[in-house]
């Protein structure tokens, strides 16, 4: 029997791989909204009120319906937040930084 091994687990489920990695960089988002929105003690209420979004979206956001929302809408919703990324290349890399300001 042949085993598959996968390095991001959306390979498993589409052939493409830039496509898997634009579904695992959105998860990561939505994963990071929802960690950043328990961290604040925020009922569904309050995230669709912040985000400026109804609150059936909020439960798309909060079930984690990867395929419902685009990388650049969740990036939206971290500006909205305060969260910035600020990519850069240095070092023969290329480093993202993230800044909270004291909208966040």
């Amino acid at each position: 029997m042949e085993r598959l091994v996968y390095d991001n687990v959306f390979e498993s489920l589409v052939d493409d791989k830039d496509e898997a990695a634009d579904l695992s960089f959105r998860a990561s988002l939505i994963s990071a909204l929802v960690d950043l929105f328990e961290d604040r003690g925020w009922k569904q209420a309050d995230v669709a009120e912040a985000l400026g979004i109804p609150q059936p979206r909020v439960s798309e956001l909060m079930r984690g319906k990867v395929h419902l929302f685009s990388a650049d809408r969740l990036i939206g919703y971290l500006a909205r937040l305060g969260v910035r990324f600020k990519p850069s290349f240095e070092h023969h890399r290329i480093v993202c930084d993230v800044e909270m300001t004291d909208a966040a």
